[in-house]
């Protein structure tokens, strides 16, 4: 009866049960610099800790900075030795995410992992400062032209370390739940037609091909920076708290098939620090391991059209 609840490991050699420590024991980050996006809570704040735990710098990109120091604090409590910075990020908002950058690069450090991560789920609908849909804004857009914006540090960082920089982007199997269309660029701001499970969907296909899309682009650069997405898996965090009284009526459940944010952080720092995945490029993981992705992820002329079109909305 309770099959589903069994976890077995993959080729990589970690299960769903494999916690983020499990994912990175014996890594050693030291001299690596990591900016984290959503880094004052959930699976973001237990990424922050575990890479700094294995001796990266990490950037946290935060819109509290008060909540982002707090993190700060408890992990140097629990890492002595951590190096973190943090900085104020609002993802959603175009000018916060270049106020961020300036910031970033007042901090005169190279770049080897850029972590998008933070993001909102299944919100009523909502216009950003800059006039675009929320989900959309905050979980594809305002990362679209974050890493936009780092990615000649990105680079440059790669070739004089002769290390290989690594792009994560946090999608969700969600992907699959997204509008008919898969990507609504006539009606990304329509309020009468919104639903936020589908929108959600939405930004989380976006994800993907923005992960897609620059991976094939660096790839023909012959640069030495790998990108892939991710599904975290569901995760007992407060990213859910728009589904109202149906995260109440779920959450006894929950507790049984939810996986805790030291779980659900386990595959991010997989692919940010793990040597099983340098050189892996252009995926989508699911539990450590790459997954096929179904449609319509697969739709690579859909993939770039977005492309064009992100580009279109950051200028």
């Amino acid at each position: 009866m309770f099959g589903f609840l069994k976890r077995r490991s993959g080729p990589s050699g970690f299960s769903s049960s494999s916690t983020a420590e499990d994912a990175t024991a014996g890594i050693d980050g030291s001299g690596l610099v990591a900016i984290v996006t959503g880094g004052s809570g959930g699976i973001g704040a237990e990424t922050c800790r575990v890479l700094a735990l294995r001796g990266v710098h990490v950037v946290m990109g935060v819109r509290n900075t008060s909540a982002g120091e707090l993190v700060k604090e408890e992990i140097v409590k629990k890492v002595p030795t951590a190096r973190i910075e943090v900085l104020e990020l609002d993802v959603s908002s175009m000018s916060s995410v270049r106020r961020f950058v300036d910031n970033f690069s007042a901090l005169n450090l190279p770049l080897n992992i850029l972590i998008n991560n933070a993001g909102i789920a299944f919100a009523p609908f909502t216009l950003s400062e800059d006039g675009i849909e929320l989900q959309f804004a905050t979980n594809y857009l305002g990362h679209f032209l974050l890493t936009d914006l780092l990615l000649q540090k990105i680079k440059v960082t790669a070739k004089e370390s002769g290390i290989e920089g690594r792009v994560v982007i946090v999608a969700s199997d969600s992907y699959k739940h997204t509008y008919r269309e898969g990507i609504r660029f006539d009606k990304i701001n329509d309020e009468s037609s919104y639903k936020s499970i589908p929108a959600y969907g939405q930004s989380k296909l976006a994800n993907i091909f923005h992960a897609n899309e620059l991976s094939s682009r660096l790839k023909e650069e012959d640069v030495r920076v790998a990108v892939n997405s991710l599904h975290p898996g569901a995760v007992a965090t407060n990213i859910t708290r728009h589904l109202g009284f149906i995260k109440d009526i779920l959450s006894p459940l929950a507790k049984l098939v939810l996986r805790s944010v030291e779980q659900g952080a386990a595959t991010i720092c997989y692919l940010a620090l793990h040597p099983q995945v340098a050189g892996i490029t252009g995926k989508f993981f699911m539990d450590f391991n790459a997954a096929e992705l179904k449609p319509p992820a697969t739709d690579k002329e859909l993939g770039k059209r977005l492309w064009d079109f992100g580009v279109d909305l950051i200028r």
